[in-house]
């Protein structure tokens, strides 16, 4: 079996620009941690849409504070807790996107989603199986990974 991870955290500056890192961070860590590989997409777009509306409400509401991620796998489950501080998206009645689609599109990508809002701001919480021979064959890297590079298991 699998030993749990450590949980990571990621703080960025609210830039459009940082959710692509953010993005990439996630896959490295969900690929690390067992995720397979037919999974790793759902992972990248869902951490794209949680952080950009986290980007929105923070360049809205507090520019200055970092929007927070953190990553952990345990219990089978790999999880990231994308954290915004501020009002959430969508509460302005003239916009182009409806209030919530970015929520739904995240509904649809992740295996379970826990969406908790209060006065201080909003977590999502997405998470994804993980798969345990893979965590136990090489420490959390999958096989693919490793063929890729030429280098033995």
């Amino acid at each position: 079996m699998a030993s749990d991870m450590a949980t990571v955290e990621v703080t960025f500056t609210p830039l459009p620009a940082h959710v692509r890192t953010a993005r990439l961070v996630a896959t490295a860590v969900a690929r690390r941690s067992g995720v397979p590989e037919s999974l790793l997409d759902e992972v990248r777009l869902a951490v794209g849409e949680a952080c950009s509306r986290a980007v929105e409400a923070h360049r809205q509401h507090c520019p200055s504070q970092p929007v927070r991620i953190a990553l952990t796998g345990q219990d089978g489950r790999f999880e990231i807790e994308v954290v915004n501080a501020g009002v959430a998206p969508g509460s302005s009645e003239n916009k182009l996107v409806p209030t919530g689609f970015s929520l739904a599109v995240i509904a649809g990508l992740a295996d379970d989603v826990q969406i908790s809002e209060t006065s201080a701001g909003t977590s999502v919480k997405m998470s994804w199986p993980v798969s345990v021979a893979a965590g136990a064959d090489n420490g959390g890297s999958s096989p693919r990974a490793d063929t890729a590079t030429g280098t033995p298991a």
